[in-house]
């Protein structure tokens, strides 16, 4: 079963990770230490490896928000379709 992080969460255990690996330990002995994947590890550290929390948040805030405008646009172009049908009497 996956387990959905924040992003704060994330950035946090990117930065344990940094810990660990400026320690001297390997990129699977630190993914072994949080509990990820090194796949994972590396996803995480494409997407989220140097921002702050704060751009992390405010990133996942436009994604939601860029989301609610396409589908009210898609609405949008269902209503302007359910019209132009109607006025050609094609129903």
């Amino acid at each position: 079963m996956a387990k959905h992080r924040t992003p704060e969460q994330i950035i946090h255990l990117l930065r344990q990770a940094e810990v660990e690996l400026a320690g001297g330990q390997s990129v699977p002995q630190a993914c072994r230490k949080l509990g990820v994947s090194e796949q994972t590890y590396y996803r995480w550290r494409k997407e989220y490896g140097g921002i702050r929390t704060d751009q992390a948040k405010r990133l996942k805030e436009l994604e939601r928000e860029n989301a609610r405008l396409k589908r009210l646009v898609a609405e949008a172009e269902l209503d302007k379709a359910i019209l132009r049908e109607a006025a050609a009497g094609n129903f």
